[in-house]
């Protein structure tokens, strides 16, 4: 794991995403709440918005949801301040239980940090 000092802004914005990714894998919020800026914003498309990083840890185990999903990354892509991912994932709902899902991340950077994130989600069947 990356701590919280000077050797974040020397990490590269795709190890960033994946240190994001893997934090929701094993759902340490400090490892995910490390990679944001403090007034982080996340656009759940469709669902709800929230910012800043207390609102962003409230939604990182979201009540509605159990366990930790898991999240296989199949694409990333970079341009400028911008990294793209696209994948899939698997999940369970407190009320309907397992389900499967593909997304779309879209992560915006600033000062070495992911500002702003834009997640577009569809469930399969």
């Amino acid at each position: 794991m990356i701590g919280w000092n000077a050797t974040m802004a020397k990490i590269d914005q795709r190890d960033l995403v994946a240190e994001y990714f893997e934090g929701f894998r094993t759902g340490d919020h400090a490892r995910i709440l490390a990679t944001l800026t403090d007034d982080v914003a996340w656009i759940i498309h469709g669902h709800r918005t929230t910012r800043g990083r207390d609102e962003f840890d409230g939604e990182i185990e979201n009540p509605a949801f159990t366990g930790h999903p898991e999240l296989d990354v199949q694409r990333v892509f970079e341009d400028g301040p911008v990294v793209v991912t696209t994948g899939e994932g698997r999940g369970a709902t407190v009320e309907h239980g397992p389900f499967r899902f593909v997304f779309s991340d879209i992560f915006t950077f600033r000062a070495g940090l992911i500002a702003r994130v834009d997640s577009y989600v569809v469930p399969l069947r």
